[in-house]
Parts: structure tokens; C-alpha cells; sequence
């Protein structure tokens, strides 16, 4: 049975050393080989949009471009529907690659067999 990480990211610059601890563990997860759906909820939605992750700074931190980067490569970022539209994001808004998607599949997600659930 493989293993599958769900992380759903709800700090931003709000609060960053959370935000970076979550785009690590799965950035770390997916060159682990570990099927990997990050979701970016709350403030780290801006995180969807080209160029936002550049402005991220946290010392001794990894870039959140370059994070971001080794996520798709190999994973799924979703953005939550409500929060893009709180934010008036649309899927021609976003980075290449990430998806909107809503509670309904978080929920049939995280529910999975063989699913981690995490929350930061």
C-alpha cells in the first residue's frame, strides 16, 4: 500500500515560519517519493498566484519559488475554491498547474486509505 500526504496550509506571511514549514515537509515528501496534495488555504492562497512566493522571506529558510517548484513537480497543489474567491483568484489567475478545488474533495482526499493528514 503507498502512502499519500495531505497537507493543508492555512498561514501566509501571517505568519511564516508555519507557512515554510509546510511547503518543506512537502517538498521534503515528494523527493522522498511520497505522493504529496498540498492545500493552500487562508492567506497562503496568494501562494497560487505567479510571482507571490518571490516576495516570501524567511531567514535560513528555502526559497518558496524553488518549493513550490519541486512540488508540482512531482505532486498536486489545490487551491480552495473559497478562498480564491474571497480573494477574487480564478483558475486563469493561478500557476500552472495548481487546481481549484473545494472542501468536497479535501474531504474524499484526506479520507483515502493509506492518507496523512496534516494541518499547519
Amino acid at each position: 500500500m503507498s502512502k499519500k500526504l495531505v497537507i493543508k496550509v492555512t498561514a501566509g506571511s501571517d505568519a511564516p515560519e508555519r507557512c515554510s514549514q509546510a511547503f518543506t515537509v512537502a517538498a521534503v515528501a515528494v523527493a522522498s517519493g511520497v505522493d504529496v496534495s498540498l492545500w493552500l488555504t487562508g492567506e497562503s492562497a496568494w501562494f497560487a498566484l505567479p510571482g507571490r512566493a518571490a516576495e516570501f522571506e524567511l531567514p535560513h529558510a528555502a526559497p518558496l519559488p524553488d518549493l513550490i517548484d519541486s512540488i508540482l513537480a512531482a505532486g498536486r497543489v489545490t487551491l480552495c475554491t473559497q478562498c480564491a474567491a474571497r480573494r477574487d483568484i480564478s483558475e486563469t489567475d493561478v500557476i500552472e498547474g495548481v487546481r481549484i478545488a473545494g472542501a468536497q474533495v479535501f474531504v474524499q482526499e484526506v479520507m483515502a486509505d493509506g492518507t496523512q493528514a496534516l494541518v499547519y
